[in-house]
């Protein structure tokens, strides 16, 4: 009976375990955008995290990462940035041709100062914010789901897609690193992405 019972345990701690993985991993994935146009395509200005101001033109003319997130994110954001530093890591000489973007999804918070602070731990990445209007347009233009939720006590979180977006140097969409992808996958689609661009 003993045994019966301790086995009993055991499935429902696997199966809780894979419950966790599985929202964790199937957080929302991009979709394409309303128009139908190109991903990031639109007119949006933002300010990156030294104050100055950025345009999807920016952008163009190297492969790129960019990832929609927010500073007091628990645990998809600060996990991606640190994966994203494995790759490069990883990426080697190939490192110097691939830019990394952290676009906010939470603009009322997430100053170019805040920001800043929060990735300068991280001298590949550059971060992206502006005022709600704008980057309202850009999760738009992106294809980004973006929810804020409410929290228990006060404050919020922002439920967010939580794949790296892979982008062309003409600007087309090139596919996505899921959220816990493993490294050696990500790191050949970055290898792929860098010989076609």
């Amino acid at each position: 009976m003993t045994r019966t019972i301790l086995w009993a345990l055991v499935a429902v701690a696997a199966l809780g375990a894979g419950w966790i993985y599985y929202t964790q991993t199937q957080a929302p994935q991009p979709r394409a955008t309303a128009s139908g146009a190109p991903y990031g395509a639109g007119e949006y200005t933002l300010v990156d995290h030294t104050g100055q101001p950025f345009t999807r033109e920016d952008m163009m003319g190297r492969p790129a990462m960019v990832f929609f997130g927010f500073t007091h994110c628990p645990d998809v954001c600060p996990t991606t940035l640190a994966d994203m530093a494995g790759w490069y890591e990883r990426l080697g000489a190939d490192a110097e041709a691939v830019d990394a973007y952290f676009v906010t999804v939470d603009p009322e918070r997430d100053t170019p100062e805040v920001i800043a602070n929060y990735i300068s731990w991280n001298d590949r990445v550059t971060g992206l914010t502006g005022t709600p209007e704008e980057v309202a347009k850009v999760v738009e233009a992106w294809g980004i789901l973006a929810q804020r939720v409410e929290l228990e006590g006060g404050g919020y979180n922002v439920d967010h897609t939580a794949s790296v977006l892979l982008i062309g140097p003409d600007g087309d969409f090139f596919g996505t690193i899921a959220y816990l992808e493993s490294a050696d996958t990500a790191v050949g689609k970055l290898q792929r992405l860098i010989a076609e661009g």
